[in-house]
């Protein structure tokens, strides 16, 4: 019997080397190297699959299915796609395997599921299926973590759709490593994703995360994978987001919101009510802004708060928005705006935990650390949107008609915008301000 090949593979980048040495070559990690055995190759002479005609799969290229949630196929692309693979990351008890199961239990009766968890027992799981609700009698559990009768069974019941809590839990047979390992986390998924796509059966993975918020495992699994989800969840509410950081069948920055209950997760159809106070009132430092998520505008608060500093280094913190982007911001408005702002602490936070990754912030986040700074709330039931360049310009942002038709849905009657983002039929009932530069915002933004 011929000796099995041994490599050893670096637990923090999943970097190969053929002998163990204290520091890998590839991301210096001291003591990373773990042993392990190598699958053996595929023997030649192996009869593989028979291409197929284009004009053959082209009717059923379309073909999706409706997970029960609204949000949820957003998030997907327009819902689940058969042979996809689809990995959910998030921290430990946010609601990973509770949504999952609600997925599961909501899909089309004609789609034949199977539920493997390899963390818990049969028991848990209809004790939680008890707990939210949820009524599929043919929805097939199946308690385990071996890979290989995962598999096997679900080829056994035809499966349609197999749900596996979690990767980390995983074992090859082919592998001596142990369950989590860079090793198995590689071989599994990868033999997931052939399963998958050979059969077309839609893999739902489970996927725990690092102490950075990345799935835990190299970076590869997450190449492998057709999308990625991740849950963000902020302790102090009860509204979660799922956001797709990759897709291959839809946008890769799309996100859906929901909101836990004691019945499960519940999806929130107006997300941009929980980004806004209950009663919005014009305040100083706080202006509403529409950002683009996905393929959609919300609505968001952000407030900013200016105080007298205490010392020789001024505070500027920022939630939400990118911290260097904010400095950024605040030399421009000196510069240009005539603000003295070199002593004074600046934080800026953006209202129910959302991220905005874009620069259509720039205009709104000013506005509020200027109403902030005079002590002024600016013009009632105002938003505005807009990059803001190094010479104090307000450049134009893409989607421009849509936000200003979302904020006269939402009752806004006043918006400062960029001059080549206003529409060529303005909305009822909304006033545009269009812009070129800084002071001509902050001269209509408040008040006379």
């Amino acid at each position: 019997m011929a000796r099995p090949k041994i490599a050893y593979v670096c637990s923090a980048c999943g970097a190969h080397s053929v002998k163990w040495q204290g520091q890998c070559p590839d991301c210096d990690a001291w003591n990373a190297l773990l042993k392990t055995e190598v699958a053996p190759a595929r023997k030649e002479g192996v009869t593989g699959r028979e291409p197929s005609r284009l004009s053959e799969l082209a009717q059923e290229s379309g073909t999706r299915y409706a997970t029960g949630f609204t949000e949820f196929d957003r998030v997907l692309g327009g819902g689940l796609v058969p042979g996809s693979v689809v990995l959910l990351g998030g921290d430990p008890g946010v609601g990973k395997s509770t949504l999952l199961q609600q997925v599961a239990s909501n899909l089309p009766p004609e789609l034949r599921t199977c539920y493997a968890t390899g963390e818990e027992s049969l028991r848990q799981v209809a004790q939680r299926s008890q707990r939210i609700g949820t009524h599929n009698e043919d929805l097939l559990l199946l308690s385990d973590t071996s890979l290989e009768n995962i598999l096997e069974q679900a080829t056994t019941v035809n499966a349609t759709v197999v749900v596996i809590d979690s990767i980390q839990t995983l074992v090859s047979e082919e592998l001596s490593s142990a369950p989590g390992s860079v090793a198995q986390l590689r071989e599994c998924v990868g033999r997931i994703v052939r399963f998958a796509k050979q059969n077309e059966v839609a893999v739902f993975l489970i996927g725990h995360v690092t102490k950075e918020g990345a799935i835990a495992g190299p970076r590869v699994v997450e190449h492998m994978v057709d999308t990625v989800l991740y849950f963000e969840s902020d302790p102090a509410s009860r509204y979660t987001i799922v956001r797709a950081v990759k897709n291959r069948f839809g946008a890769s920055s799309e996100m859906g919101v929901f909101a836990m209950t004691e019945v499960g997760f519940r999806e929130v159809v107006n997300p941009s009510a929980i980004f806004l106070s209950a009663e919005h009132a014009a305040s100083a430092g706080s202006v509403v802004s529409v950002v683009w998520e996905g393929s959609r505008p919300l609505l968001v608060e952000i407030q900013a708060l200016v105080a007298d500093g205490f010392s020789n280094y001024p505070k500027r913190l920022a939630q939400g928005v990118d911290q260097s982007r904010l400095a950024l911001l605040i030399a421009v408005l000196q510069r240009h705006g005539n603000i003295a702002l070199t002593n004074e602490d600046i934080f800026v936070n953006v209202v129910g935990g959302l991220r905005i990754a874009e620069t259509a912030a720039d205009l709104p986040v000013v506005l509020a650390i200027v109403s902030s700074f005079r002590d002024r709330p600016c013009r009632h039931r105002l938003i505005s949107f807009g990059e803001i360049g190094l010479a104090g310009e307000v450049r134009p942002v893409r989607y421009g008609a849509e936000r200003i038709r979302e904020a006269a849905k939402q009752g806004f009657s006043h918006a400062i915008v960029p001059k080549a983002n206003v529409p060529r039929r303005a909305p009822k009932g909304i006033e545009i301000v269009p812009v070129t530069t800084l002071d001509e915002a902050l001269g209509f933004a408040f008040d006379d």
